[in-house]
């Protein structure tokens, strides 16, 4: 080809190109445009955090009084689902900025680390300086739920209790923390991403390493800068050293050798609720304010607290009174006519000191002069074991009574009943009984042993030296002795009660330890196959009923032999006399600890053949209380079970009451006036 013809062809194709040259400058130059617009638009001191994580980020805390006071017009949230409107706020829209009142996960969840975050960053940050917050988060989510490439089979496997949380965020919860993000970016700056996750992954050794594929996705697909953005990772609930997820804080702590840009979050002293796995309020706002005070350090800022109302001075009202359980000379514990106990304790060493009762901690409050209060929120009648606390280590109010229970010595408070009550006190007038402490040798376990043994007001009068009496075998449960029944249960006030009214006949009690005095350690318990307290099976069959019937005057044969046991003595009490119905006649379980007992099959069908069942057990009494655990216990669904198999089993149900004593004292009354008639 000639040159000029090259110098042709070439000329005409860089005239053909010039379009496209033209076109491509003029997207570039658009697109840079665009960039220098959304830059413009996005204002630099609105400092915007992303928060995610599992049920302490999405918050289990009910907010109190100060949580829901709006925290101003400089720390914002934008809600990632609609919020209907309340009595007291408007509807809040999705993707839409507006004040940070909780909840700030999902309507109808709790106080979250985020709430006090934004606080702290408004009261430790310039006033020109606004505070954005971005949360989503799933009670109970694996880390997994959160990885881009993982959530379409999470979803799928996603527990049923799951799923609605899940729905919420239309089953991706990254993309819809990344969608809003978006959109916030052109509002403000991304600072930083806080978390709380973990507990469900606890001792998963691949979890840090799903940790910083979270943050990387966050960081690329928002084209954030890792050095300017740092995940804050939140230490989970201690609860000093017995939190459900405690193994977790190790895994946690050492997440920055993974992810240089994590810093943790310290959750020591943080105070929880009773679960031990969430905060409570007061811990939510410390961990808060430590997310809030790290963020502000690595601004370059001096952290400032925000005002937190601290618990009122405790006032004791004149009404309150001396508990019947405080030791003679004390002034503490008190009693009031609500049912609130007020504890005292001096400790002038301490720096904290914590009550635990009734599955709730309370910190005590200091006085300034090495004395320490609380009072507690009104409790349900009847008898309660109590601890305080301090280091970590708990101990007996000295001002208190002992009890044995909890596996060791306790404190204990009675909240008194009204006069409905008066069955279990002694009574003017009543003739008392007597109850002995009793030392016999076990053949079985070559082991001298302890029973505590009743015996009725009648027992020793000379009229009736020759009389002699049936016999009940009463068990308490677990992680309690042979004393419980007569410190805790008031039995032989409700023996003589009972007796002296002509409801009950006179009777010999027994109370044995059961070998269920140390903690439950695992083992096979179906029933009649107990591993725990089976010990004592052989003892009372072999040695205790025999050294009975050799040492009081008792009526010896099965008609005239009864046994019961409250919750763990409640099982002991099916397998003894299940499997030697030779020897009894009569069985009774408060709250036993029966669970999934099938009815046709259990201790070789005995249920099955009513009528010879019947005929061998003059009466058949179950019972337990309506609340808390007794209500998970299904006492009166096998009582059903069984009558529809023709077993003549009879239920009372304890209105108003849970696992503890005030149901068992009130089974107890109930039982006895069927025995031996």
């Amino acid at each position: 080809m000639r040159h000029s013809t090259i110098k042709t062809a070439l000329l005409a194709v860089l005239l053909l190109a010039q379009p496209f040259t033209l076109a491509a400058q003029k997207k570039s130059a658009m697109k840079k445009a665009k960039t220098e617009k959304a830059s413009q638009t996005a204002d630099p001191n609105f400092y915007i955090f992303l928060c995610f994580g599992q049920s302490n980020m999405e918050g289990a805390a009910r907010p109190e009084a100060q949580d829901l006071k709006s925290p101003g017009p400089r720390f914002l949230w934008m809600p990632a689902v609609d919020y209907p409107a309340t009595d007291k706020l408007p509807a809040r829209k999705m993707g839409e900025w507006c004040e940070a009142i909780p909840p700030l996960c999902r309507p109808n969840t709790g106080l979250t680390p985020a709430d006090w975050f934004g606080r702290t960053l408004v009261a430790s940050l310039p006033e020109n300086i606004k505070i954005g917050v971005i949360h989503v988060a799933i009670g109970g989510i694996d880390i997994r739920g959160f990885l881009p490439d993982s959530i379409p089979s999470y979803v799928k496997r996603a527990p049923n209790w799951m799923k609605g949380m899940l729905e919420a965020y239309n089953n991706n919860p990254y993309e819809r923390l990344l969608t809003l993000a978006k959109k916030a970016q052109k509002d403000g700056v991304i600072k930083g991403i806080l978390m709380h996750q973990g507990e469900t992954n606890t001792g998963d050794p691949k979890w840090a390493g799903m940790v910083q594929q979270v943050y990387d996705h966050l960081c690329g697909d928002l084209q954030l800068k890792p050095e300017d953005v740092n995940l804050y990772a939140g230490n989970i609930v201690q609860a000093g050293g017995k939190g459900v997820c405690f193994g977790c804080k190790k895994q946690i702590d050492e997440l920055p050798q993974t992810l240089h840009t994590a810093q943790v979050i310290s959750s020591d002293d943080c105070s929880n609720g009773p679960d031990r796995l969430h905060f409570d309020a007061a811990g939510y706002r410390e961990l808060g304010c430590r997310y809030g005070e790290a963020v502000a350090r690595f601004l370059g800022y001096e952290p400032k607290r925000p005002y937190i109302e601290m618990p009122k001075k405790i006032e004791v009202p004149e009404d309150a009174f001396i508990a019947e359980t405080t030791v003679p000379g004390n002034e503490f514990p008190k009693v009031d006519k609500d049912g609130r106990a007020y504890f005292h304790i001096q400790a002038p060493e301490a720096r904290k000191v914590v009550l635990d009762i009734c599955s709730k901690k309370y910190d005590m409050q200091s006085d300034g002069k090495g004395g320490w209060m609380a009072v507690t929120d009104p409790l349900v009648r009847g008898f309660h074991y109590y601890f305080m606390n301090i280091g970590g280590v708990n101990f007996i109010d000295p001002a208190t009574e002992t009890f044995f229970g909890c596996n060791r010595e306790a404190g204990g408070i009675e909240i008194p009943e009204g006069p409905e009550g008066d069955y279990y006190r002694p009574q003017q007038g009543v003739p008392t009984g007597d109850v002995r402490s009793f030392y016999y040798y076990a053949e079985s376990t070559k082991e001298w042993r302890h029973a505590m043994v009743y015996t009725p007001a009648e027992y020793d009068l000379k009229k009736n030296a020759k009389k002699r009496y049936p016999v009940l075998y009463l068990q308490h449960g677990m992680g309690e002795d042979e004393t419980g029944w007569s410190k805790q249960g008031h039995m032989q006030h409700i023996m003589d009660n009972a007796i002296a009214s002509g409801k009950a006949v006179p009777m010999i009690v027994v109370m044995e330890s059961g070998d269920i005095k140390a903690p439950f350690r695992g083992g096979d318990n179906r029933q009649g196959m107990s591993t725990y307290g089976n010990s004592f099976y052989k003892v009372m069959i072999n040695d205790l009923i025999p050294t009975i019937d050799q040492k009081f005057r008792t009526l010896t044969d099965r008609d005239h032999r009864a046994m019961a046991g409250l919750s763990w003595g409640g099982h002991q009490t099916f397998d003894i006399v299940l499997n030697n119905m030779d020897k009894f006649s009569y069985i009774g379980t408060f709250s036993g600890a029966i669970f999934g007992l099938d009815v046709k099959t259990a201790y070789d069908g005995i249920f099955t053949n009513a009528a010879d069942f019947n005929k061998k057990i003059h009466y058949f009494f179950m019972m337990s209380g309506t609340e808390g655990m007794d209500k998970m216990f299904g006492t009166k669904k096998l009582v059903d079970d069984l009558n529809a198999l023709g077993i003549n089993a009879h239920y009372y149900e304890s209105t108003g009451t849970d696992h503890e004593w005030l149901t068992w004292r009130r089974g107890l009354n109930e039982f006895i006036p069927n025995l031996f008639k």
